[in-house]
């Protein structure tokens, strides 16, 4: 009986976003029987659901869609593609759009929505027989009417969506959709009668989210001023986090530890998402800021377009990609470790001389600091580097007692003026070309993140902003640098046995 009533006390999500606005001029809504003709095919929607589909496909007098754009930014596993899937069906089979192109970051987020919409028409025989072919193979993924009409599932990572032209465009994963997706989409729209783009996803992951920050910057633009954007629907579930400056009883700001909490940023808690489930996410994701983001909406955006890429371009850092062999026993190896200021990510980087300059790579980028020792040790033992880089002012410097004792080594520690040198070299490698890179996603975001800061006479990198983790960037400009270090000798290596 206790744990009954408990059960029964704790909150059910909040069925309305925390952040809304859309388009003031409509006279219908055909969303009703988009609702209805999900019901049909077995598909049961939540009020919230319900409500952006309500919203999303207002329509003004002349039949065109008062909203160009529908956005919704919600935490994962909440239904988002439910939302889609009705949509979908709606415009197949009550709308009469000739295309549809349902586009993710990833082919197999489209597969799995394929899979889902598959399911509901195949379960329905009225669909069913208006469907002439179902495709999923290596070469297109898609859903025929027998009148022409199309569903197709593309990846936005292959390009493979670039000059199709749809009536209805779904941008799923729109948390990373950045220009280039945007750049190609667009212009295909403008023949179109009366298009339609709608925008789902989680949270911002920092400089990915290029699309969804310029979403997210015009919903609140208009939700200051009191003026609804003319032509976005956006609604967003999340909570207003706390600030350094809150004080410590601070009632104004939510707290990640509060049930309540949870609710406003999870419509579906207590009907997909149990208390449990989140009270076990928390207490495994601990303070790393992971939390926050995936299950409470609190997302990392690029503050402004002109923000990103600020110190070194993003087509000069692309076109030093070059896919170097693995390196072999017994070549120069460096590594080096950085970590965040608030300690939530740490990186371990490497550098290697090759085709007459250097080669950098980021092996390990993970959330905390409890793996790094572990992890370091294994590099150590199979690579025997030159040496460890760590910046002992720096957030990684309280690993170095610890990093000595395991590995048997002295761990070379830059001054300042070697930080500053360090950049510089970095820097001017890229300029000149002498630099190479796997185009790992962890040093792009880094790079997209970073600015300068003074350093006596000369820089050092700096992030923009206390969402940025420039500790890949770091870690590489320090292992670099240690190709030229000097190194203190030291005994022989414990670990040189140990594969």
């Amino acid at each position: 009986m206790g744990l009954s009533v408990l059960a029964e006390a704790e909150p059910r999500g909040i069925q309305t976003p925390r952040l809304q606005t859309a388009p003031p001029v409509f006279t219908s809504s055909v969303a009703q029987e988009a609702v209805e003709l999900a019901a049909h095919a077995g598909l049961d929607l939540f009020p919230w659901q319900q409500h952006v589909l309500d919203v999303g496909m207002r329509e003004r007098k002349d039949g065109k869609w008062s909203a160009f754009e529908v956005a919704v930014n919600i935490p994962r596993q909440n239904g988002k593609g439910g939302v889609l899937e009705a949509r979908e069906l709606a415009g197949l089979f009550l709308l009469g759009e000739k295309l549809i192109i349902h586009s993710a970051h990833e082919f197999k987020t489209s597969r799995v929505a394929f899979q889902r919409i598959q399911s509901l028409i195949l379960g329905t025989p009225e669909l069913r027989k208006r469907v002439k072919r179902m495709l999923c193979n290596t070469t297109e993924t898609s859903i025929t009417l027998t009148n022409g009409q199309a569903l197709q599932f593309i990846a936005r990572s292959g390009g493979s969506g670039r000059g199709w032209t749809g009536d209805c465009n779904i941008l799923d994963e729109s948390m990373a959709l950045g220009d280039d997706a945007m750049g190609a989409l667009m212009p295909t729209m403008s023949a179109i009668e009366n298009p339609q783009l709608w925008y789902l996803g989680s949270a911002g992951i920092g400089a990915p989210s290029v699309q969804l920050g310029r979403l997210r910057r015009r919903a609140l633009a208009a939700l200051e001023a009191g003026v609804p954007d003319p032509s976005l629907a956006y609604f967003e579930w999340s909570v207003d986090p706390h600030v350094d400056e809150c004080r410590a009883d601070c009632k104004a700001h939510d707290d990640p530890d509060d049930p309540v909490a949870w609710a406003k940023a999870n419509p579906s808690l207590g009907y997909l998402i149990s208390h449990e489930f989140v009270r076990n996410e928390r207490a495994s994701l601990g303070t790393s800021g992971i939390f926050e983001r995936e299950r409470l909406g609190v997302g990392l955006y690029p503050s402004d377009e002109s923000d990103t890429w600020q110190v070194i371009g993003e087509d000069a850092w692309r076109a030093l990609a070059d896919a170097k062999p693995a390196p072999a026993q017994g070549d120069t190896i460096a590594f080096a470790i950085d970590a965040t200021p608030e300690r939530s990510h740490a990186a371990i980087a490497t550098a290697t001389p090759w085709r007459g300059g250097v080669h950098v790579e980021v092996p390990e980028h993970r959330p905390g600091l409890g793996w790094v020792l572990d992890r370091a040790a294994e590099l150590h033992a199979k690579w025997s580097p030159r040496c460890w880089v760590v910046d002992g002012g720096g957030p990684a410097g309280s690993l170095i007692p610890a990093l000595e004792d395991r590995l048997g080594i002295t761990v070379v520690q830059p001054k300042a003026r070697q930080i500053a040198q360090a950049a510089g070299q970095f820097y001017d490698a890229v300029a000149d070309h002498s630099l190479s890179h796997l185009d790992e996603p962890s040093m792009a975001v880094a790079l997209a993140g970073a600015q300068t800061r003074p350093l006596g006479e000369a820089w050092a990198w700096a992030r923009r902003n206390v969402g940025t983790d420039i500790s890949p960037l770091v870690a590489a400009t320090f292992a670099k640098w240690g190709l030229g270090a000097e190194v203190e000798e030291r005994p022989k290596d414990i670990l040189s046995n140990v594969w």
